[in-house]
């Protein structure tokens, strides 16, 4: 005995087919969007350079992190190229040994301690490790406020002309 599928049981499971495919599909698309994605370059950490790199004077700078390495007393910090008044982009001068903001004058020590200007405290600094393969790495996605106004985590006087000039002032 046979039976009879008639035309409309047959579309009606060849629509339901069609749907669950489609579902099914769609489940499995999304998954892969749901997945947390480690975050590779800034706002997670960046890769940089060995820490013999980072000498006792001046700063490295490492642009994908939007930061400058520099070694302060055997320790090396990661300091933050955004001046905490507006946002400006602060770089370290050569000639005077200190990072100096070209928008409103602000003016930050090695250790990113405010000297002077309208910014209301020190560089922001992220933290830094050694990873397994020997280079250091900047976790950018952590952010540690700069110090208030008035600390001085070292004492090292300007070693020659502003970058800035009056342009800063």
């Amino acid at each position: 005995m046979s039976t009879e599928v008639n035309r409309r049981s047959f579309l009606r499971r060849a629509w339901m087919a069609g749907i669950a495919l489609i579902a099914g599909a769609g489940a499995w698309t999304t998954w892969d969007l749901l997945q947390p994605l480690i975050p590779v370059g800034f706002g997670g950490k960046v890769r940089t350079v060995p820490p013999d790199a980072v000498l006792g004077t001046g700063a490295v700078e490492v642009r994908a992190a939007k930061s400058f390495l520099v070694r302060i007393d055997d320790e090396i910090v990661a300091l933050s190229e955004k001046c905490p008044h507006l946002g400006c982009r602060v770089p370290f001068c050569e000639s005077s040994g200190q990072f100096e903001c070209p928008c409103h004058g602000s003016v930050f020590n090695r250790a990113g301690d405010r000297l002077a200007g309208p910014t209301p405290r020190g560089l922001d600094h992220h933290p830094v490790e050694v990873g397994d393969d020997g280079l250091l790495y900047i976790d950018t996605g952590t952010k540690i406020d700069g110090a208030p106004p008035g600390t001085v985590t070292i004492d090292e006087p300007a070693t020659g002309p502003s970058c800035a000039g009056e342009a800063g002032e």
